[in-house]
């Protein structure tokens, strides 16, 4: 919320994923003013899907055959959306990293999900793991992780969040 693409972790994340040979796209999602709360962004939903979408079907064009989203918190709740919404979506796997408890769970997916986020996450994290967790398919390779210590942003954790985010993905694409 109220943050460019390649800001904190995503950004740490996109970088180090890059190192390691695979292809990153940081995409804008839609942003409110900075004083904005978490329940004003639903009605961006909708335009987070489209540019997913777009992204999704730019790095097609250049060759890319398996994508995967890593999204992390408001940008989670947004993939979701996008996800559960458009059943063609052109995404072979999810990270889902610290989604907010919105009821939300994955048993609409047909992809593998890695539910990823930290044991002193922010309390409406927590509230949704146990509802996340009965919705994961472990037959399409799905997953969750309770990440030890880390808090929502992974702070003094980055290199956890990597090995994490890294091992599913080599397994999942």
């Amino acid at each position: 919320m109220g943050v460019h693409p390649d800001w904190g972790l995503i950004g740490r994340l996109r970088s180090a994923l890059a190192d390691d040979g695979y292809t990153t796209l940081s995409v804008q999602m839609p942003v409110l003013a900075q004083t904005a709360q978490a329940e004003q962004y639903p009605p961006t939903f909708g335009e987070a899907g489209e540019r997913l979408k777009v992204a999704a079907e730019f790095l097609k064009t250049k060759g890319s055959m398996k994508i995967a989203i890593v999204s992390h918190s408001m940008g989670s709740r947004m993939a979701h959306h996008y996800l559960t919404t458009d059943p063609n979506a052109p995404v072979s796997a999810w990270v889902c990293i610290g989604l907010a408890n919105d009821g939300n769970d994955f048993s609409r997916l047909k992809l593998p999900v890695l539910d990823l986020y930290g044991e002193k996450d922010w309390p409406t994290v927590l509230e949704g793991g146990t509802r996340r967790a009965a919705s994961i398919d472990e037959s399409r390779r799905s997953r969750r992780i309770i990440a030890p210590g880390a808090d929502h942003f992974f702070s003094k954790h980055q290199a956890d969040l990597l090995r994490y985010v890294k091992g599913f993905l080599d397994k999942a694409l």
